[in-house]
């Protein structure tokens, strides 16, 4: 079972990835997509957690397992990941509290087929215990 704290996104690479091992230069990872295992430099591309990701919303910075979440519960039909309109349109009423001037169309489309590609693996969409009751205490 993959976790959703285990998921990373890396620049110039396409996709989801799963850490599954490190090594001082970088990851081992394995596509979501795909499911290859193949090692990836940290020299030449970054890696960003998944958990660690923040989505600009008019009021305060949310992370963006909230908005994961949002589409989740909806019964919005997820839009074509071509149509930017579309895409906007959908998360104006899934998520309506985004910051539709900070946030990229290109951002919004990543985080559609991000949600694709985690209900395709079953993963659950929330962040490890440990990141949520620190903040609330």
């Amino acid at each position: 079972m993959m976790e959703y704290s285990k998921l990373i996104s890396i620049t110039g690479m396409g996709g989801l990835f799963e850490v599954v091992g490190s090594k001082t230069d970088g990851a081992i990872v394995r596509s979501l997509e795909d499911m290859v295992t193949k090692f990836v430099s940290s020299r030449v591309h970054n890696f960003s957690h998944l958990e660690s990701i923040e989505v600009y919303t008019i009021r305060e910075n949310v992370n963006l397992v909230e908005v994961f979440q949002a589409m989740e519960k909806s019964s919005e039909a997820l839009p074509s990941e071509k149509d930017a309109k579309a895409i906007k349109a959908y998360f104006q009423k899934v998520y309506p509290d985004m910051d539709f001037e900070r946030v990229y169309a290109s951002d919004m489309k990543k985080m559609v087929k991000w949600f694709q590609v985690l209900k395709a693996n079953n993963i659950e969409m929330k962040l490890t215990e440990y990141n949520t009751s620190e903040e609330e205490a």
